[in-house]
């Protein structure tokens, strides 16, 4: 029997539209909010110290959660609004059937455009997931958004000038296009959790020919509601290890190991950067200090490939949607990747 969506698909679109743009504003002011509310928690309502380890850690916390779960939420209503305008098999017809690796590289460039941490990208992966778009194209989004950043452009470009920040767009461009292609070659979608295949597939609910707004919108509505209480428990789990990590990261013990001459110094960058948290910006100290000691250009550029690519809180969360294995053929493909690119950055700067 069709279901039929209610609320708000009775009112008129007039009135669906003026809800909407009236919440948009409303996501908006909260966005902007976070960062000084957060602070204010910290170091004033709590009574933390600012520059402490602690009153760090709990302000990123403060801050990170409502910004990721502001980000889900309003990308996969985004999303799902869009998505009502096409089915899931006209989605992956204009994806999947096109030659192997365009759809990659369309999703690896529209990741470089898109200013996300790893953990701001996952509601994207999800949204990208549920509409149809092919696995592989879906990675190829979730390495190149934190890979692949303006800040790190810039710093590169006033460090070394233009080739190398070229080079570094080259490098993480590539890392994300051919690791997306390999895992979608390896055909992994068993190890997508059941139940985002079961809101691609609408949930039981009939699409409705011809939607008004008011339908397209409550239908969205639904879907951001079940996929954000699905997940928002990794979330904030999730969170609260990477702002104990950013709180107490070791800049100096990391810049004592890294900046050393040694063959093993890219892997290890690598090994280092997985377990820690940051954007690119957050770990530009971390890059000077290391630079500082005299660690080579590939190796410090695969420590913080690492740190914004592969973080722990980007697993946890991305475990409520992957199981382990694929998480473990992500990670391992990712890894190989960066190690590759560090090696051939520090290859080219010595000649």
């Amino acid at each position: 029997m069709e279901q039929t969506l209610t609320t708000p698909s009775r009112r008129s679109s007039t009135q669906a539209w003026i809800i909407v743009i009236t919440a948009a504003i409303g996501w908006l002011i909260a966005y902007n909010l976070i960062q000084p509310l957060a602070n204010w928690l910290t170091y004033h309502v709590i009574g933390l110290s600012e520059g402490s380890h602690l009153g760090e850690a709990v302000a990123f916390f403060l801050y990170d959660v409502p910004k990721i779960l502001l980000l889900l939420s309003g990308m996969i209503f985004v999303i799902s609004t869009f998505r009502s305008f096409f089915s899931p098999e006209r989605t992956r017809a204009f994806l999947g059937g096109k030659r192997e690796g365009v759809g990659n590289i369309l999703a690896a460039g529209l990741g470089v455009l898109t200013p996300f941490c790893s953990c701001s990208a996952v509601p994207l992966f999800i949204g990208f997931v549920e509409a149809g778009i092919p696995l592989g194209v879906t990675f190829s989004f979730l390495i190149a958004a934190p890979m692949v950043n303006e800040v790190a452009l810039v710093m590169l470009f006033g460090m070394f000038g233009w080739q190398v920040a070229l080079l570094y767009l080259a490098a993480g461009m590539s890392v994300a296009i051919v690791a997306g292609i390999i895992i979608g070659r390896l055909k992994l979608e068993r190890y997508v959790e059941e139940f985002v295949w079961q809101i691609k597939g609408g949930g039981g609910t009939v699409a409705l020919e011809n939607p008004t707004w008011a339908e397209r919108f409550a239908g969205a509505w639904e879907n951001t509601r079940e996929i954000v209480g699905k997940v928002w428990l990794y979330v904030v789990i999730g969170i609260a290890i990477g702002a104990g990590i950013h709180g107490y990261v070791p800049e100096d013990a990391l810049a004592g190991i890294l900046g050393r001459e040694a063959w093993w110094s890219v892997p290890a960058g690598v090994a280092l950067g997985v377990p820690l948290y940051s954007n690119a910006a957050g770990v530009i100290p971390v890059v000077q200090a290391l630079m500082a000691k005299g660690a080579a250009l590939g190796t410090v550029l695969a420590f913080m490939m690492a740190v914004v690519a592969l973080s722990l809180p980007e697993m946890i969360i991305l475990r409520r949607v992957l199981k382990p294995q694929l998480i473990a053929v992500f990670v391992g493909v990712v890894a190989s990747g960066i190690v590759l690119v560090g090696y051939l950055f520090n290859v080219v700067m010595a000649s």
